[in-house]
């Protein structure tokens, strides 16, 4: 079936059944629709604001069960802008689930390292993760202000009946370790082996761990942000080196970003599609 034809990219208009503060910058959306609740985690859906621009959206939510998803957004620009200034009950289009989301491991010891807006595509792959009995998940979350801590209180909870270690890391003090989070992983890679490490946050957090499970020869999913459009690897607005972050991302193995070392960590692409530093 084409692309253009499937259920998942035809345009849905769906309404915001609750909106929740989750840092002052940050709010996440909740919507009932029933494909994008088929969704694995880390695949992403294209939401239409109305009037301004659609973007991409990574699900920090994924309940199939009651057809519930949600989106978890910064205000960094026009588009975000508006849709924090919106209500519940106001109208969106949606389009998806696109991509390709982590893989689950049978991994015993697992990491999980986010920094950002990056927890929301962590948020649900954690929550299915911690549904299989006999592992032991290290989740490390950074930001750069206590302020702007994401999904704390709700990975305590996730975690809170299995083997777990919590660390949070600011790069001002304001809470927990002060410093990266990177270098709290590449501490603990020192000591202890771990079999596999998912991540998503800044690009430059991602290329650091991907660097250090290349050192440690350790598992690796990282799930990349780029400028994307058409959603369905139509427009190349994406591509980083071979590959189209939209269609055979956004989640990549350590594998696979190894092919795109030249570009990964070091360059994106702009609306032009001339390459510009990170």
């Amino acid at each position: 079936m084409s692309a253009y034809r499937t259920a998942a990219n035809q345009l849905r208009t769906v309404k915001i059944v609750s909106i929740g503060d989750e840092t002052p910058t940050i709010k996440s959306f909740t919507f009932h629709d029933r494909i994008a609740a088929k969704a694995s985690p880390g695949q992403f859906v294209m939401i239409w604001v109305p009037g301004v621009d659609e973007v991409p959206m990574s699900l920090s939510k994924i309940d199939s069960k009651k057809s519930v998803i949600a989106i978890t957004v910064e205000k960094v620009g026009e588009a975000t802008s508006k849709l924090h200034r919106m209500k519940v009950g106001d109208v969106v289009g949606i389009r998806g689930p696109f991509g390709n989301g982590y893989t689950l491991t049978k991994a015993r010891n697992v990491m999980m390292v986010g920094g950002g807006t990056g927890l929301a595509s962590l948020a649900p792959l954690t929550e299915e993760i911690a549904k299989q009995k006999g592992r032991k998940i290290t989740f490390l979350l950074g930001a750069k202000t206590y302020r702007e801590l994401l999904f704390l209180d709700r990975m305590k909870t996730v975690l809170s009946t299995m083997n777990h270690r919590i660390v949070v890391t600011t790069e001002d003090g304001s809470y927990g370790i002060k410093g990266l989070i990177t270098e709290q992983a590449e501490q603990l890679l020192t000591k202890e082996k771990v079999d596999m490490i998912y991540a998503c946050g800044p690009e430059q957090m991602m290329h650091k761990m991907f660097l250090l499970t290349e050192h440690f020869k350790v598992a690796f999913q990282a799930s990349l942000e780029r400028l994307m459009r058409c959603a369905i690897g139509l427009c190349g607005t994406c591509v980083i080196g071979k590959f189209r972050v939209c269609r055979d991302g956004p989640v990549f193995s350590r594998e696979q970003l190894r092919e795109v070392r030249n570009e990964f960590g070091h360059f994106k692409r702009g609306f032009d599609g001339r390459k510009t530093a990170l």
